[in-house]
């Protein structure tokens, strides 16, 4: 796995995922699987929806240990199957813009996936609209949470 900064505004992780592409679309994609690896262990995940399409819906609530409670409404701006998913905070459904996040700044996620020998090759981008967005996320734990979610995602992806 690697991990680097990118100039300004992105934060980006990759990854070799010991599972099939396929795999790894259905937990991105399907909400039951979804709710099993996207949030730290100690959360859960609640998608109340999740349309991946241009302009579908997404709502994802998280809920920590403690009480904390993460709701995240955004929409979906392009979803190639198997290979590209791109989604929002900016905006909430209708393309309405969405008020400023308490937690998590705006931004676009991108996250692509090819095939690699079997295995499937996970690229998570964040690009927020600053630099200074950009690094309150990664204070936010950002490389943290997305290392342990990443590999939750394998090991359930290679159970399907």
């Amino acid at each position: 796995m690697t991990s680097e900064k990118t100039e300004g505004y992105e934060l980006r992780l990759e990854r070799l995922l010991d599972a099939p592409r396929a795999k790894v679309w259905r937990c991105w994609t399907e909400p039951r699987l979804l709710e099993q690896w996207f949030a730290p262990q100690s959360w859960t995940t609640e998608v109340k929806t999740l349309e991946p399409r241009p302009g579908g819906t997404s709502h994802i609530v998280m809920r920590g240990p403690n009480g904390e409670e993460s709701d995240g409404v955004g929409v979906f701006l392009e979803a190639v199957p198997e290979r590209r998913l791109v989604f929002t905070n900016a905006f909430a459904p209708g393309w309405i813009p969405s008020a400023q996040p308490a937690v998590v700044p705006f931004m676009t996620t991108i996250v692509e996936m090819s095939d690699e020998g079997g295995k499937t090759r996970h690229v998570v981008r964040a690009l927020h609209w600053t630099e200074e967005a950009r690094k309150q996320h990664e204070e936010r734990g950002f490389y943290e949470g997305w290392r342990q979610t990443t590999g939750q995602l394998e090991a359930l992806a290679r159970t399907l």
